[in-house]
């Protein structure tokens, strides 16, 4: 499995970082976790080619984590001249969330006429699906967007990424990163509560419950960006890639 950080900001730029949004390859599947607003420059900075991902996973609907759907819809049909068709799954209201940002955003978009089929898939905490050549089990979090946000464990060929999205500390943190080859955590900050995020500590001090094979810390506040944790663990860096 090959996983490129496309951004690992929070919804502010916090160290000139890129919104959160993760590029993984697997043989039988490339896809998206997340596609926050500035994921197509980022896809453009990094060289990642928009029409070769297959299906997008998202968290929760905040436009720092699925902001960049219409422009990578609307590039798709405008731009690189997309054929092939694009899965989105997410929480349930992610079919009228994105519709109505594209109207929002590009007027007319939202029902216009496509080259390429785009099918919404709503997925369900705790219920199993297979999407896009991978398997998926999303987990409840708490996070408030205005729909359901969700933690998402993802079984790709013989690996298995997890990702907790944007949440304070729920105990279904445990089952979705348990000995996940790499488990992608929120970390906004090191100890400081602030009120549904995570911090470092919290997430540090039930680590052992969960024991996942790899961790990789995102969505850092400027203060967790500026603490030097003495090498107890890895942060994500924009263009970071990580063979699991």
């Amino acid at each position: 499995m090959r996983v490129q950080v496309l951004g690992c900001g929070d919804a502010f730029g916090s160290g000139g970082r890129f919104n959160t949004c993760f590029h993984v390859s697997v043989p039988e599947a490339t896809f998206l976790v997340d596609c926050g607003a500035s994921a197509l420059i980022a896809m453009r900075r990094f060289g990642v080619e928009p029409n070769g991902i297959g299906a997008v996973f998202l968290t929760h609907l905040h436009g720092d984590h699925f902001g960049g759907l219409p422009w990578l819809i609307l590039d798709g049909q405008l731009v690189s001249r997309r054929t092939a068709p694009l899965v989105i799954a997410g929480p349930k209201g992610t079919g009228e969330r994105l519709r109505a940002a594209m109207e929002a955003l590009f007027p007319g978009s939202g029902d216009a006429e496509r080259a390429f089929a785009v099918e919404i898939v709503e997925i369900e905490a705790g219920l199993r699906a297979e999407i896009g050549g991978v398997a998926v089990t999303p987990q409840g979090v708490s996070h408030p967007s205005g729909a359901p946000s969700l933690g998402l464990r993802i079984e790709a060929g013989a690996k298995v990424l997890s990702y907790t999205g944007d949440t304070e500390w729920v105990e279904a943190l445990v089952p979705l990163g348990r000995e996940a080859d790499l488990l992608i955590a929120e970390s906004y900050t090191v100890e400081r509560a602030v009120k549904f995020h995570l911090s470092w500590a919290t997430l540090a001090a039930r680590l052992p419950e969960i024991r996942p094979r790899r961790l990789l810390l995102t969505h850092m506040s400027p203060e967790m960006i500026a603490h030097d944790p003495a090498g107890r663990y890895e942060a994500a860096e924009d263009g970071m890639v990580l063979e699991v």
